[in-house]
């Protein structure tokens, strides 16, 4: 079975959020002032995000991926990934995390059956780092990848570029995918929370391209099943790949395979889409084929393209965290 949405797009990719909270302030992700905590009650069960999980999969959603908040910080989540990696059909359980947590949880969560970790790392100097985290200690997250590595994970990082803030460490950076097989990804400044003068923030992903290929030959890989929205490229003589995410100068939604949950059950197909469907009342009725039809509409009305540039950001602010970026 496959999903395909209005523009001829197979849909195979949930983002699915379970939880708000977090244990950074990451200045991208919320305004300075933080954000309000969501009641307990407004989040989804295990239960019902399993629920949401198995019937993507049914519908044809091969790959899954955990975010937050910091998925790590809610009580019961790798028992929680160990059902979702036992769901038949299901590909690949990947997860998202700062990496404050993976010093003491990485042997849990590779046995649990998640496949591969998506880790932030904004800075390699502890004061940037603690600057754009509000507080994030570099060391710990240094620590959590370390022990995401004797884990057997295959180490993806994330680092999102601000001109002025972490753009002149880019090809340092890069640089770790010299010796080690990571993936090193470079991802634009997303005004999600628009902030003022973002745009002096956005440093395009053919800048960043160009400031990595002035050190290092790079050389095009080619875009695998399931894969996400980065552009890579391996380093020559290096053990791992570099990638670019360009969702302001250049848009990848013509190849975009996701849609996305909140963890208040919450569904869209478009991080920046204004329509959303709730998902409770169908998880509430006793009607088995509700929750399928809900998914089914949501993949109908994912928008052909966002409407962001780096001119203007047309939405209204979110904090990432409640959204599950």
């Amino acid at each position: 079975m496959e999903l395909i949405d209005s523009f001829g797009r197979k849909i195979n990719y949930l983002r699915l959020s379970v939880t708000d909270r977090c244990n950074m302030r990451c200045r991208y992700c919320m305004p300075a002032g933080g954000v309000g905590k969501l009641r307990h009650e407004d989040i989804l069960s295990y239960e019902d995000l399993f629920r949401i999980a198995s019937t993507a999969v049914d519908l044809g959603i091969e790959k899954i991926r955990i975010t937050g908040g910091e998925p790590l910080v809610r009580k019961g989540i790798t028992t929680f990934l160990a059902r979702l990696a036992a769901i038949p059909g299901l590909k690949q359980l990947v997860l998202t995390t700062n990496g404050l947590m993976l010093g003491d949880m990485a042997g849990e969560l590779r046995a649990a059956g998640v496949q591969r970790l998506n880790i932030s790392l904004d800075s390699l100097k502890p004061e940037t780092f603690a600057c754009i985290t509000r507080g994030g200690d570099l060391a710990r997250v240094k620590a959590g990848i370390a022990a995401a590595e004797r884990a057997g994970f295959p180490i993806k990082i994330n680092m999102v570029v601000m001109r002025g803030v972490n753009d002149e460490e880019v090809v340092e950076v890069a640089s770790l995918a010299l010796h080690k097989p990571y993936t090193v990804r470079f991802i634009e400044y997303m005004p999600a929370i628009k902030e003022k003068n973002w745009q002096s923030l956005l440093v395009p992903g053919r800048e960043i391209i160009e400031r990595v290929g002035e050190r290092f030959a790079l050389s095009p890989v080619a875009r695998k099943d399931l894969a996400g929205p980065a552009r890579e490229y391996r380093v020559h003589g290096g053990a791992g790949t570099i990638g670019v995410i360009t969702p302001i100068s250049g848009h990848f939604c013509g190849d975009c395979n996701r849609i996305r949950v909140t963890a208040t059950g919450m569904a869209k197909g478009c991080l920046f889409a204004a329509t959303t469907l709730d998902l409770k009342p169908h998880l509430r009725t006793s009607d088995p084929a509700a929750l399928h039809d809900a998914v089914r509409r949501l993949v109908t009305f994912k928008p052909g393209m966002h409407e962001l540039s780096d001119r203007q950001a047309d939405h209204d602010p979110f904090a990432m965290n409640c959204v599950g970026g």
